[in-house]
């Protein structure tokens, strides 16, 4: 019985549940795995999956005569593996703990990698209990070293049509296809308008190396101390983003008070290093929480697309979050208060005027 080619095959060996997109991609990673030095020692039986991310790579892992190793699965007609190994190199220049390039068919997408472990921050984090503190100064400190190696011209730029783009998703993806809103000509202008004071305000901060993604999701524990993963994506641009992508999580949300007291000594120990975080910390604040609320409004549009298009409805779940930070931050500036009324009537969330009269 033939198998068509959008279904998805199993491997012969190793893990039952590693499946493929076609036949063809099967028979491509097989015949690279088998021309892979012998010396690695690699043993295809133990081949399992090892995570699925986002976007359309996905990671194997297979174990070796020098433990256990990743391999990355990335068809190059959807994703393209060169950032991801520039950056790498990048990485490992400023003494980051990422993982090391052992192979790459850079024609196909597999990538053969050293393996930073099975366990994230957030998954190390008792989120019961107290804020891991100790894990958050840790992180900070990677972020600073990570930054004081910047250097203009290396990365993309994160400049005003990134930005503008990423923004876009929010009334593409968020509005009209997820809450199936269609904005009149005065909404479009509150868009508009608090779309350009947003992009703004984050291009007036000095810029540096931005992974975009600086996350304990994507922070690895070990006893070598953290690693770092998903980095494929770094441009050069404000140093506002990576702090406030650590604090202000896609994933889980800690008290304000912690939030801040992190930002604090991330800010303290920046401008010792000679970043340029400036000499304010209330001035880095507000640049921080602007730069968050650009980043909270693209992920809720990338999380819609991820359910509408992708067919991954679990990223939607969070969706109570990014409109608390969306929400939290534009209650905040007067500038921001016609997106703030335009975001409730999006999520049909109704807020009593100052003069409310009760009944006599």
């Amino acid at each position: 019985m033939s198998n068509p080619s959008n279904a998805p095959t199993r491997t012969s060996a190793g893990d039952p549940h590693v499946s493929w997109s076609s036949p063809q991609r099967q028979i491509q990673f097989n015949q690279w795995l088998a021309g892979l030095p012998t010396e690695l020692g690699l043993q295809p039986a133990t081949l399992s999956l090892a995570s699925v991310d986002a976007s359309f790579r996905r990671y194997l892992r297979v174990e070796s005569s020098r433990g256990s190793l990743v391999i990355m699965d990335a068809p190059p007609d959807k994703e393209d593996c060169k950032p991801f190994v520039q950056v790498d190199l990048l990485m490992q220049q400023a003494k980051l703990r990422v993982p090391e390039v052992l192979a790459w068919e850079q024609s196909l997408g597999f990538l053969l990698l050293t393996d930073l472990g099975t366990k994230t921050m957030l998954q190390a984090m008792d989120l019961a209990g107290e804020p891991p503190l100790v894990q958050y100064l840790e992180a900070v400190d990677m972020l600073i070293q990570w930054q004081l190696a910047s250097k203009p011209d290396v990365l993309p730029p994160y400049d005003t049509a990134l930005l503008r783009r990423e923004l876009d998703l929010f009334p593409q993806w968020y509005i009209a296809q997820h809450r199936k809103v269609t904005l009149d000509h005065k909404q479009l202008k509150t868009l508009e308008d608090a779309f350009g004071r947003i992009i703004e305000n984050n291009l007036s901060w000095p810029s540096v190396y931005v992974h975009r993604d600086f996350m304990p999701r994507n922070l690895m524990v070990s006893d070598q101390g953290l690693g770092l993963l998903d980095f494929q994506d770094a441009v050069y641009g404000p140093i506002t983003y990576d702090i406030a992508s650590l604090m202000r999580d896609a994933f889980l949300t800690w008290d304000e008070e912690f939030c801040l007291d992190v930002t604090i000594r991330y800010w303290q120990k920046a401008r010792k290093a000679g970043l340029p975080v400036g000499d304010d910390f209330g001035t880095f604040y507000q640049g921080v929480e602007w730069m968050g609320l650009q980043r909270h409004l693209k992920i809720a549009g990338i999380f819609a697309r991820l359910t509408l298009r992708d067919g991954k409805p679990q990223y939607l779940e969070d969706t109570p979050r990014f409109i608390h930070y969306i929400r939290s931050t534009c209650s905040r500036y007067m500038a921001l208060k016609p997106l703030l009324r335009l975001v409730e009537t999006i999520e049909g969330i109704e807020v009593p005027t100052a003069f409310a009269f009760g009944r006599f």
